[in-house]
């Protein structure tokens, strides 16, 4: 007969079933890190006009402006893409599908804009839901910029070029489109409106003419004057 002594002595079952699955956790772990790390790396690739940038128009840009300094070089701070709808006043349901437009040309979730201030001419109302914005930065903000400027801009209808003369004069460039179809992420079956955008493109220029070259030199087609 075994006595409450040798039975303390021996292991439970149980304490052997939960040491052999810490055991498989903590050999589990370090794979399923790595697994983790290589799909974030090889799913995170740097855009092409990214690459460009540092390797060609960076130091184009140095030259052409006698730059001393590549911190000094002007580059694409972010670049917001702007989307009103003013039937939204009178439907708010109108906005939910711009809201899905806007997030599947920029890869991104829109934020709605909401009035500032009350104008009873349009019949607005402080704080009412009037469009959808997205700020774009980093790799999505070079990534949309290449398909703008290589893909959607040349799908526009008798396109001859972006005008030269929509600069700030602090080195931001704001390009109106009128239809959201030049992009090919739009179905066009499921579109019910046309729906038009601001594009602002926002740099690290000090003027208009450092602004010009660097958007010159990353591709985007101004028109000839």
């Amino acid at each position: 007969m075994a006595t409450e002594k040798d039975k303390s002595d021996k292991p439970d079952k149980k304490d052997k079933a939960g040491k052999a699955d810490k055991k498989d956790k903590r050999a589990g772990q370090p794979e399923e890190a790595r697994a983790a790390a290589v799909a974030r790396h090889s799913a995170k690739e740097t855009p092409r006009l990214k690459e460009r940038f540092h390797k060609d128009v960076a130091p184009v840009l140095m030259k052409e402006f006698d730059l001393q300094n590549p911190m000094a070089v002007p580059h694409l701070h972010k670049i917001v893409v702007n989307m009103g709808v003013g039937e939204a006043t009178q439907n708010v349901k109108v906005l939910d599908p711009a809201a899905n437009e806007l997030g599947q040309i920029t890869g991104q979730k829109p934020v709605v804009t909401r009035a500032k201030k009350s104008i009873a001419a349009f019949k607005v109302r402080e704080g009412q839901a009037i469009g959808a914005m997205v700020t774009l930065r980093g790799d999505r903000m070079y990534e949309f910029f290449d398909r703008l400027v290589n893909v959607a801009l040349p799908r526009v209808r008798d396109f001859r070029g972006v005008s030269t003369k929509s600069f700030d004069g602090r080195g931001n460039y704001t390009l109106g489109l009128r239809d959201q179809l030049i992009f090919p992420e739009i179905d066009y079956a499921k579109v019910d409106k046309q729906k038009g955008m601001n594009v602002t493109i926002v740099t690290t220029a000090r003027n208009d003419n450092e602004a010009r070259a660097l958007l010159r030199h990353l591709g985007m087609p101004f028109r000839a004057t």
